[in-house]
């Protein structure tokens, strides 16, 4: 409970500093939006010109892209620290990190909250909403409630391909751009249904890194698909506990990287 109370001080400090600039916060919030807006705009485009995505309708696709982007945008608000960790392990400062009486995970996720992810939040929202109502989805049924454990499902999953990225630092600072390949890249992959894919595309992302296993399957429910994976209706839905679980064991994984760590010396 004291590390809960102490990373809810340093959420609260992080929101003060970056209130003072209001105006920067306000525009920074609107550009993420507009940035996701345009995004979805491209969506548009590809279903009036083509009418179908191998069988999948524009409300179907805009629950997925809406929910992605939801859950990325809070991976990035709460993951800023794993984010630009490889900046304190060239500069030294990570240093202090190891001497402080606190685990990893809290101070690193404490640096920073970016309040500015609000845009890309609100937009996935806004959409996820739309698709929602369009596909005569109650929003006080079991189903909203899958959506949401899928959101955070994704959230903790994306999380985990930040603290990867992280501890590569440990070892090399030249290679970080194929971890984001996964991050960025997935949520591009996920804002669409697996099943378009090739299949050997598919398996990497439900078995390696499993993107789609956290967010297309219990979606499935939701729409009424379920039929398209021979699984049990309870364990899809439970899909998004993969997303926790993964979260888990990259904390074990960064665990190992700190036991390579050389300081600077600076």
């Amino acid at each position: 409970m004291n590390s809960i109370r102490l990373y809810i001080q340093f959420v609260r400090l992080s929101i003060r500093s970056q209130m003072v600039y209001k105006a920067s916060f306000i525009f920074g919030s609107i550009g993420h939006f507009f940035i996701t807006v345009i995004e979805f705009v491209g969506i548009l485009a590809l279903f009036d010109r083509f009418g179908g995505i191998n069988g999948w309708t524009l409300p179907e696709i805009a629950l997925f892209y809406g929910t992605v982007n939801a859950s990325f945008a809070l991976a990035e608000s709460f993951g800023r620290g794993y984010d630009l960790f490889s900046h304190q392990v060239v500069s030294g400062r990570f240093d202090r990190l190891i001497l402080r009486p606190r685990s990893f995970m809290l101070q690193l996720m404490g640096v920073e909250v970016q309040l500015i992810r609000v845009g890309r939040l609100l937009q996935g929202l806004a959409i996820m909403i739309w698709a929602c109502v369009t596909l005569h989805i109650n929003l006080l049924s079991v189903e909203v409630i899958i959506i949401i454990m899928t959101i955070i499902g994704c959230m903790f999953l994306f999380l985990g391909l930040f603290v990867i990225q992280a501890t590569m630092s440990f070892w090399t600072i030249q290679s970080l751009e194929v971890v984001n390949a996964f991050t960025y890249g997935g949520v591009q992959l996920a804002q669409y249904p697996v099943d378009i894919y090739k299949k050997w595309f598919q398996k990497i992302f439900i078995y390696i890194i499993p993107i789609a296993t956290v967010s297309y399957f219990p979606l499935l429910v939701v729409l009424g698909k379920s039929d398209m994976v021979s699984l049990p209706i309870p364990l899809i839905t439970a899909m998004p506990l993969v997303g926790i679980f993964f979260f888990v064991l990259t904390q074990i994984f960064f665990r190992v990287g700190v036991l390579h760590y050389k300081s600077t010396g600076s």
